[in-house]
């Protein structure tokens, strides 16, 4: 319950509202007119009553405060960790890590998203942490509302992904030492994404059945380690169904790099699993130029997978089943201009009609 009483001691504010919070802390605010004390004391017992209650004091913390309390209780991944720290580190906390939480604006956000010196790829994950945490603290009930709220974003530009060819993926695969060759090849033939290649132990090749099951990535760790950790998403753990060309790879990479059956494939000179700014750097970086393809990644391998299945035939439904996407409307969005226009196809359905109907 709340009371209002007169201090005549309080000359501008005579009327003093005093409450207990829903921690039990003793609460008190002045007023000049007893109408004003009863109606926000009528507010207080409201908000303490339907659990909407927050504290004035709470508000006060810090942007940077709350946001590594946040950051310390994320279940983030080693990397999506660590390259949230580098986020708030290098360019939030400068604009924002001093405003306590109740005075940051939505036009101080937007004035901080504008400004960003960040391509609009970088911009959209940098601003969804900032809305995490801003987001987190309104469920805290540290702040009444989210300020994020019609924050605009820069455009993305559309780009449409230029597949290799079967040729241009020989190329990177002769340019690239021994060792990683059939990493190439598995990588073309099965769409894995880079960690997740880094990840494949014998145990989950079944040369018999020429499956390959996909349980986990590998990714760097502090300090230049290498760690193995869970997958991207839930889809993203599947038994892929590979060829020939992905069981004689493996079947002879393995014979020249022999390893036990839970041990990881694709190991480094050291047999040690690979880390990928060291395998990046010294392996790809000049297979690439070797072969002539600056340019490519080793996420290209996994378009050119997409592109052959794309143009096979294959539903989006089943191409997102193969790469683990979440759903097939992310498959669509990067590949949806690679399946074949329908064009001739409506043309044809409505000429068949009329014609019948003639």
């Amino acid at each position: 319950m709340a009371t209002v009483e007169k201090d005549p001691t309080r000359r501008k504010t005579p009327y003093v509202v005093r409450w207990r919070d829903e921690a039990g802390k003793q609460r008190k605010r002045g007023f000049g007119r007893k109408v004003d004390a009863d109606r926000f004391r009528a507010e207080v017992e409201h908000k303490l009553h339907s659990g909407t209650y927050i504290d004035p004091a709470a508000g006060r913390t810090t942007f940077e405060a709350y946001a590594e309390r946040w950051r310390a209780m994320q279940p983030h991944r080693p990397n999506t960790a660590a390259r949230t720290r580098s986020q708030l580190t290098h360019h939030v906390y400068p604009a924002l890590g001093a405003r306590q939480l109740a005075q940051i604006r939505a036009s101080e956000l937007q004035a901080f998203v504008t400004g960003l010196p960040l391509s609009p790829g970088s911009v959209r994950p940098l601003w969804a942490t900032v809305r995490a945490i801003l987001s987190a603290a309104v469920r805290d009930r540290l702040i009444p509302y989210d300020p994020c709220d019609r924050i605009k974003l820069p455009e993305l530009p559309r780009k449409q992904i230029t597949p290799l060819t079967v040729e241009q993926v020989d190329q990177l695969a002769g340019a690239t030492p021994p060792r990683y060759r059939a990493l190439v090849v598995v990588g073309a033939a099965t769409g894995l994404r880079q960690g997740e290649l880094f990840g494949v132990q014998v145990a989950d090749v079944d040369f018999l059945r020429r499956t390959l099951t996909v349980e986990r990535q590998v990714q760097p760790g502090p300090g230049g380690a290498v760690e193995p950790g869970p997958l991207k998403n839930r889809s993203s753990y599947r038994t892929l169904p590979v060829g020939r060309v992905v069981v004689d790879a493996l079947a002879a990479h393995l014979e020249a790099y022999p390893a036990g059956r839970d041990a990881y494939v694709f190991r480094d000179d050291d047999g040690r699993p690979l880390h990928r700014n060291r395998f990046n750097r010294d392996v790809w970086a000049p297979a690439r130029a070797a072969a002539g393809l600056p340019d490519a990644t080793c996420h290209d391998l996994r378009h050119f997978y997409a592109s052959v299945l794309i143009g096979a035939g294959h539903n989006p439904k089943a191409v997102a089943d193969r790469l683990g996407h979440a759903n097939a409307a992310m498959t669509l969005n990067v590949y949806s201009h690679m399946w074949p226009s329908d064009e001739d196809r409506t043309r044809q359905a409505i000429d068949d009609v009329f014609r019948r109907s003639a």
